[in-house]
């Protein structure tokens, strides 16, 4: 079998996952249709009795009908001949209007009663009427009644971001409904982001703009974000917890703001029990001692047991365990086998408390465990976790799992859940400032983790929120409806969102801005252009020219070509659209991406200011300086265009931000030759170098299966690697089934060398349990088989050097037959799983670039 690439993906199915899975079942339409209801003039029914958070959701529904119609709807507490049409809405058990309507056989609910946040809409007839006069929303519970409202919302029109990116309603005279749709069981359970490394974004604009009279983030900020939750059809928060935000606690409103829209608090691996040690108001060193369970027991039992006193009333998700202050390991010199005993205390104390503070058996209240770094560790030392807990598996922190669930573990009562990051500040670099994740990534990682029976609770690390609002719209699609996903469309699904926003004309454009901008953030993160690694020694802490080549390959001259490319690309769309939508286009695609191809000509400008300076180039090196400069002008530019966006709305959102230890906001250094003039350098593609003397890059595409059980499990994914395209070795859990590992071959040209160095670019996985490995198996000609494995120790300079790369490199010597016409390449995948993104031969040619030569430059 012969892999060809990806062509067009159906439509129809992507543009449905943007929405809500039950807006197939929702007509709406201009003009009258049969049996429909006219939304222009309704009236919302809803009972004075039902939950808060359904009068919340109500509240957005009311305000969205009339940005879409022009009319405020009335409200009534009951539904009577006066207030037809009208739409009525629910909590069964809940409410009076909706347990009449079952009662008398108006309203059949039988599929979705006694369901986890499930929901009907439907258009009903009233008494003796022919024709339907009300549509109805009745939900299972609280959110999912309030998830029927905003399924409405987006059926509408009205986008989840119709705040928090400033997306633009439609306004429509007239706009009739007619519904039949009954929501699924939502595919996780618990949905939710954690807001972090607020210091330099959410916290300075709530501060500073949203919450002045507060001057911290708080109840107002938090009644948004829930909103933007509800819409989403999220139902978890991990309050912001840096020591610059005033902890969530310290502000008794926040956390019944958050209730009020059905939001359940959850907290991150390194707030037990609700508990945030990072915070002064929270824990004090000199007040409170040392965070040591060992040596100060009855002070942290005691924070422990008053937080989850204050918090009894409301909805949570506790952390147990515990770990040292903010991210760090736990504190002393204890053994590993003392650490888990201690953890071991810990964890029986704190559901002790769980018992006595909530009067419930522990094994019924939801309590997660998080093996974050050091704590894995001690989880695979042999740590005893109560069986209802779950375990919530964290990636990397650059977006890939780095353990799943066993099969005994899946086995487990409390099941699994993932901890994932569009966003983190740590070694060996931050990414705070832009959305570099692909979209399929995240899908063939989160695919693992659901296979896995990760299932139970997702958490996202989003930041700030801005600029993370596409990663954010597919994480919870696919948490609400997984199987609406897929390798083959998942890499289309945020350009089908967007384009339903700006307009099915520009569909196309957005999918190629969308494939560059992450193809290009693939090989190095615009916050990783600096080539500095933070927390390292002072050698590598600073900023360094990066390894792109202006003379070989067109790795750098392309890389600026591109980013140019979608740059114009981006203007030009801003500039078609309506005034009216250029906020949200600006705010969600092309800040990004222009701040990005300023970052990249920042840098790689100041990198051939050096090179020119070098050769004796002045008035080069003076070109190349000046336009170093202007990118960081560029930059600044940016961002207070950002800030000033929608009469300063997002005012002090916008920054680059510095971390703890980055230099990639500064400004490299320069050498300029007053009095020596300006000579433009020609920085366009060189077709010369594109033709390739001495090596080869295999084209993935042309891959021959040669062993696997199951065509399936050797794929193509579009939209991750060098290339874009990436060759899947089959299924990562395929081992558990047995049979053949799956092996591929490449047919290659001859060659006059005598030996060859097989450089394998692999993503930088990590086995997906506990006893599996990451091997791959190389042979040339029918070689003996070479066998390669990625396993970095975490920490080291390899591992750092892997993730800043984002591949992990191997690199195997073979002898070359040259009297053959043509010679094989077999890659085995030894462990279920890897992802090869690009292999190069070197018959002794390759130069020095960052990634090497691509498949679409030819061999000579």
């Amino acid at each position: 079998m012969n892999f060809k690439r990806y062509s067009a993906i159906a439509i129809a199915m992507v543009v449905a996952m943007s929405t809500s899975v039950a807006s197939a079942s929702i007509c709406v339409s201009e003009s009258r249709m049969p049996g429909a209801v006219d939304l222009k003039g309704v009236t919302l029914c809803v009972d004075s009795a039902d939950y808060t958070c359904v009068h919340k959701a109500v509240g957005m529904l009311a305000g969205d009908i009339e940005a879409v119609t022009g009319v405020h709807p009335m409200s009534a507490d009951g539904l009577s001949r006066r207030n037809v049409p009208a739409i009525v809405v629910g909590t069964i058990g809940c409410s009076g209007i909706i347990d009449g309507m079952i009662e008398s056989g108006q309203l059949d609910v039988a599929d979705i009663t006694g369901g986890w946040e499930r929901f009907v809409i439907r258009t009903v007839a009233t008494d003796g009427d022919d024709r339907p006069a009300i549509i109805v929303i009745a939900g299972s519970d609280r959110r999912g009644t309030a998830y029927g409202i905003t399924t409405l919302s987006q059926a509408i029109g009205v986008d989840p971001w119709v705040w928090w990116a400033d997306v633009p309603v439609e306004c429509r005279p007239s706009l009739c409904v007619r519904a039949d749709s009954v929501s699924q069981t939502p595919s996780v359970k618990y949905r939710g982001i954690f807001i972090n490394d607020e210091d330099w974004g959410l916290h300075p604009w709530a501060a500073r703009n949203y919450e002045k009279e507060l001057g911290d983030i708080g109840p107002l900020t938090y009644a948004r974000v829930c909103e933007l939750l509800l819409r989403l059809r999220g139902n978890m928060l991990a309050p912001a917890m840096h020591d610059c935000t005033g902890a969530f606690y310290s502000h008794p409103e926040s956390k019944q703001t958050v209730d009020d829209y059905g939001i359940i608090v959850t907290t991150s691996h390194c707030e037990p029990m609700l508990f945030n040690n990072f915070a002064p108001s929270e824990w004090s060193r000199e007040r409170d001692g040392e965070w040591d369970y060992s040596t100060n027991r009855r002070t942290i039992f005691g924070k422990f047991d008053s937080r989850v006193a204050e918090a009894a009333g409301y909805e949570n998700i506790y952390t147990v365990a515990m770990r040292g202050v903010h991210d760090e390991a736990i504190q002393g010199t204890m053994s590993i086998s003392q650490r888990v005993e201690l953890l071991e205390q810990v964890i029986s104390d704190q559901r002790g408390i769980l018992r006595d503070r909530l009067d419930r058996d522990p094994q019924d209240v939801p309590q997660i465990f998080v093996p974050y770094k050091e704590t894995l560790d001690l989880y695979r030392a042999g740590l005893r976790l109560p069986d209802d807990v779950t375990i919530v598996w964290p990636d990397d922190n650059y977006g890939y799992m780095k353990s799943l669930s066993t099969p005994a573990e899946r086995t487990r009562k409390g099941g699994a859940g993932v901890y994932y990051h569009t966003s983190y500040l740590g070694t060996p670099h931050d990414y705070l400032w832009l959305c570099t994740t692909p979209p399929a990534l995240m899908y063939h990682e989160l695919r693992k983790a659901f296979d896995a029976g990760a299932d139970r609770y997702w958490l996202l690390n989003v930041g700030d929120i801005k600029p993370a609002e596409a990663a954010m719209q597919t994480f919870f699609d696919m948490a609400w409806d997984f199987s609406r996903f897929s390798h083959d469309n998942v890499n289309h699904h945020q350009a089908a969102w967007l384009a339903g926003i700006f307009g099915e004309d520009y569909k196309d454009a957005l999918q190629m801005i969308l494939d560059t901008y992450y193809r290009l953030a693939w090989s190095r993160k615009p916050e990783y252009m600096g080539w500095e690694i933070e927390w390292d020694s002072p050698e590598n802490e600073r900023l360094r020219p990066t390894e792109y080549s202006f003379a070989n390959y067109n790795d750098a001259r392309r890389r600026l070509a591109d980013y140019r490319h979608i740059s114009d690309l981006v203007d030009s769309i801003m500039s078609q659209l309506e005034v009216d939508k250029r906020a949200a286009f600006f705010e969600i695609v092309g800040y990004p991406v222009m701040a990005s191809d300023m970052m990249n000509r920042k840098f790689l400008m100041a990198q051939l200011n050096g090179e020119l300076v070098k050769s004796g180039d002045r008035a080069g090196a003076n070109y190349a300086a000046r336009q170093a400069r202007e990118a960081a002008d560029s930059i600044e530019a940016l961002n207070r265009r950002y800030n000033t966006l929608v009469g300063g709305k997002w005012d002090g959102l916008m920054t680059v931000p510095p971390g703890y230890c980055a230099q990639y906001h500064g400004m490299p250094s320069l050498t300029e030759y007053a009095g020596e003039g300006c000579r433009i350098v020609d920085l366009s593609v060189d077709p010369a170098c594109d033709r390739l003397d001495g090596c080869h890059t295999v084209d993935l595409t042309t891959a021959v299966i040669t062993q696997t059980d199951s065509e399936a499990g050797v794929r193509l994914i579009e939209g991750v690697g060098y290339d874009w395209t990436s060759l899947c070795l089959g299924d990562a859990l395929g081992c558990e089934k047995g049979g053949h590992v799956p092996q591929v071959s490449f047919e290659l040209p001859a060659c006059e060398a005598d030996t060859v160095n097989v450089h394998l670019y692999s993503l930088p996985f990590f086995p997906v349990y506990e006893g599996r490995g990451t091997k791959t198996g190389i042979s040339f000609d029918g070689e003996p088989e070479v066998v390669t494995e990625y396993l970095p120790e975490e920490w080291s300079p390899q591992w750092k050097e892997n993730v800043l790369r984002n591949s992990a490199v191997a690199v195997v010597k073979f002898p070359v037959d040259k009297t053959l016409n043509h010679h094989t390449l077999a890659i085995r995948g030894i462990d279920p799983g890897a992802m090869v993104q690009r292999v190069v031969l070197d018959y002794g040619g390759l130069l020095p670039s960052y990634v090497g030569p691509s498949p679409a430059q030819t061999s000579k």
